[in-house]
């Protein structure tokens, strides 16, 4: 290649990277939308699962529980312990469970990928959780970043993938749908209900279920259980009535195209075996 060419081609290249820089797009190992979700290329290779639990301790997470900064593990809520992620509420400080709503956060945000996790609930629930949440926990995503949330806020602005345990009497399906600040649309029609019923059976007992969220941007988002498609919807975007939503709107936009991933502590002990992430190509 000539000097001249050369020296054309680096030009053309620093011209490329500050025109991307300046729209909001990184250069080089990551890609930021326009919601500021972030996919690592580098990181995690495209259709190859990867591990983002390295089964010794919480590196790459950080929790941000009700009442407490970011960062503080109040309790020990979230632990690591025999190559489990654990939530527990008796490291002290849980006499009472006081609505200290929970979320780990995964350290990258993403938009178009699988995510799988192994789940498992033990034991009691924590004395003074709702009764609502026995045997109950999730998986956020399309979240916010947890910097934005203010001190006291129960649950990030997201999509929930409700997780749910059975009782060993009652039907209780689980894979649900929550939406804390969010909304979507089901069969062509905006869904305004903060919950929604899967079709999945129910799991009792302490065995281990594994649950897979399939999320392609702001197309379409879907809930699998043994490789079964057992709700699916689309348009994930901010909830106008929501106050945590509202200021989260910028310039009108209500739509999600990608956002932060979190476990979540909702009172009863939960144990987690398997968390895998595949990043997927925008047209795959």
């Amino acid at each position: 290649m000539s000097e001249p060419m050369r020296l054309k081609r680096m030009i053309s290249g620093t011209i490329t990277a500050m025109i991307l820089i300046l729209s909001g797009i990184s250069v080089g190992e990551s890609v930021v939308n326009a919601d500021g979700a972030k996919t690592s290329s580098s990181e995690y290779p495209k259709g190859q699962w990867v591990s983002i639990f390295n089964g010794k301790d919480l590196a790459g997470w950080t929790p941000k529980i009700r009442y407490s900064p970011l960062g503080e593990n109040y309790g020990n809520t979230f632990r690591v312990e025999e190559g489990l992620l654990k939530v527990r509420y008796d490291g002290g400080g849980y006499d009472k469970y006081g609505e200290k709503f929970g979320h780990l956060f995964f350290k990258d945000s993403f938009a178009h990928y699988r995510f799988r996790v192994e789940y498992r609930f033990v034991g009691d629930q924590c004395p003074g959780g709702p009764g609502w949440a026995t045997r109950n926990s999730g998986v956020m995503v399309h979240g916010q970043d947890p910097k934005t949330m203010s001190e006291d806020q129960d649950f990030p602005v997201s999509i929930e993938v409700q997780l749910l345990g059975g009782n060993g009497r009652d039907n209780r399906t689980t894979s649900n749908l929550c939406t804390p600040g969010t909304n979507v649309v089901i069969d062509g029609k905006m869904e305004l209900k903060h919950c929604i019923s899967s079709t999945s059976k129910t799991y009792h007992g302490d065995q281990w279920v594994t649950a897979e969220i399939e999320v392609r941007g702001n197309r379409v988002i879907r809930h699998l259980l043994e490789g079964q498609v057992v709700l699916e919807y689309s348009e994930p975007q901010l909830d106008r009535r929501d106050e945590n939503a509202r200021r989260l709107i910028r310039d009108d936009n209500l739509m999600l195209h990608g956002g932060t991933i979190s476990l979540q502590s909702e009172s009863h002990p939960i144990d987690f075996r398997k968390v895998e992430i595949m990043v997927l190509g925008e047209n795959d």
